[in-house]
């Protein structure tokens, strides 16, 4: 198991690879179900700005990039745990079943123990089946930066 300093370090990657995952998912989702790829990565800001924003379709500065923003500290802090727990791993299905786990975590908790302010915010804009693909490319975003990092590819 690594160090929680080991970890941080990694999670840097591993939350890069996760948030770039998690937000084209959403985006790709958005365009289908709310008929804008913005939507879905909007709607993340709303623990900041509230409904307003994942009312909004188009891009924002406001939204968007605070959104973004917001992804990406999620999917660092998810990262953390990944990499303390799973970091170490040396095989492709574990760093993956390493990546579920972590992935039906982050679920559990930012629908059922954090204040509903609190939530990621797709929920808003995208249905039960498109929440279960976001949480999906979470669980590869994390277990992909493991194998990632073993085929050559640093932070």
């Amino acid at each position: 198991m690594k160090t929680w300093s080991e970890a941080a370090k990694d999670s840097s990657f591993s939350g890069t690879v996760a948030s770039a995952a998690t937000a084209a998912v959403a985006a790709a989702l958005g365009k289908k179900e709310a008929g804008s790829a913005w939507a879905p990565i909007n709607a993340v800001s709303h623990a900041l700005w509230g409904d307003r924003a994942a009312r909004h379709s188009g891009f924002s500065g406001k939204y968007t990039v605070t959104g973004t923003a917001l992804n990406q500290g999620g999917a660092m802090f998810w990262a953390l745990i990944y990499e303390k727990a799973f970091g170490r791993t040396r095989s492709v299905p574990a760093a993956l079943l390493g990546g579920v786990a972590i992935a039906a975590l982050a679920f559990v908790v930012d629908y059922y123990v954090v204040p509903k302010r609190l939530t990621p915010g797709y929920e808003k804009r995208l249905s039960p089946r498109s929440l279960a693909g976001i949480y999906g490319a979470l669980a590869l975003g994390l277990g992909a930066s493991t194998i990632l990092r073993r085929a050559g590819f640093k932070r």
